[in-house]
């Protein structure tokens, strides 16, 4: 039987000539995400689906395509996928779990600098004035030595963990799973409960999960308990934080600077997720806002939609082998 695979955003040449081994493949060439409805249009008679952030398979989405058996993710996390859904009707969901690690923590790197030193704030002032030379002004906070808190301790946080440590900056962090003590030992980690990290720390990082615990664990409380003047960075997913609260925070001049490179209104999960982005973190000159480039290095994108078609293709040569199962569980 022919099969046909779905990829629902550019991907590079080789992504397609490898999925064209087992079928057809129809593709968006373009850089933009189909609507909805032409995606589903598409989608209706796909065997299998290569996925993006910008898609949400829920029960509406696979009632609509009966002839789904895989969806493979080009992601590390896929909150934007009902499980649930897709295990009830046998659709294998499968992630990249490994690839996007380096880059999401090299990014976070770079949003903690450019935030602490002020980085977007002195372009634009060379850019909108004529520079006359060294004056005392932006004035920031450095990485060295710098109280650096990170929520969340997988494989993201001890990333970052890992690239901040040469700046002398004291780790701690929390984690509904900690490490042992002989790792927290060895990475130079200390393990903090929130309330703790919250008011010690310089940089609080966020690098875990989103799901219904995790979803606004920064809210206003939470942002009232940091540190006066700390700076918060976002890597992780968007509705670990409360946007309207952060932005009322720093409107109060109590939290330092937001830097982020996901957004609530990504996060299609959430029924009553925002239209956009809070404007206020838009127009506040203590605002680092990225889009979502936290794996946008063209050599790991490539091999993350690679990774996604191989998971593609081993499914569709299992399919050839053995009758389909309804028994299949969520990757």
């Amino acid at each position: 039987m022919a099969r046909k695979t779905l990829v629902t955003n550019w991907v590079h040449p080789e992504v397609l000539d490898l999925l064209s081994t087992r079928g057809a493949v129809e593709a968006n060439t373009t850089r933009e995400p189909w609507p909805r409805a032409e995606l589903l249009r598409r989608a209706r008679d796909a065997d299998a689906i290569l996925a993006f952030m910008t898609d949400h398979v829920d029960g509406a989405f696979l009632e609509a395509c009966p002839d789904l058996k895989v969806v493979a993710c080009a992601l590390k996390g896929a909150d934007n996928f009902d499980m649930e859904a897709c295990r009830a009707r046998g659709v294998d969901v499968t992630i990249v779990p490994d690839l996007l690690t380096a880059p999401t923590a090299e990014l976070a790197v770079g949003l903690m600098i450019a935030l602490g030193r002020n980085l977007l704030a002195g372009d634009r002032l060379i850019r909108q004035h004529p520079f006359a030379g060294w004056r005392p002004v932006l004035y920031g906070m450095g990485l060295d030595g710098a109280e650096v808190g990170i929520v969340g301790m997988g494989a993201v946080g001890q990333a970052i963990a890992h690239r901040v440590r040469p700046f002398r900056c004291r780790i701690s962090y929390c984690d509904a799973h900690p490490l042992s003590p002989a790792a927290e030992d060895a990475q130079g980690l200390l393990r903090r409960d929130l309330a703790e990290l919250l008011a010690r720390s310089d940089y609080l990082v966020l690098a875990l999960p989103l799901n219904a615990e995790s979803r606004h664990l920064i809210d206003a409380a939470a942002i009232a308990a940091m540190k006066p003047g700390a700076l918060l960075i976002n890597p992780a997913r968007g509705s670990l934080v409360d946007e309207a609260a952060v932005a009322n925070a720093l409107e109060a001049n109590h939290l330092g600077g937001y830097a982020a490179d996901v957004f609530e209104t990504e996060d299609w999960a959430r029924p009553d997720r925002p239209a956009g982005v809070e404007p206020r973190l838009l127009s506040h000159a203590r605002t680092v806002l990225t889009p979502h480039i936290g794996s946008a290095v063209d050599s790991v994108r490539r091999d993350i939609a690679l990774a996604a078609a191989r998971n593609i293709l081993r499914h569709l040569d299992g399919l050839q082998r053995e009758p389909p199962s309804h028994d299949r569980s969520a990757a």
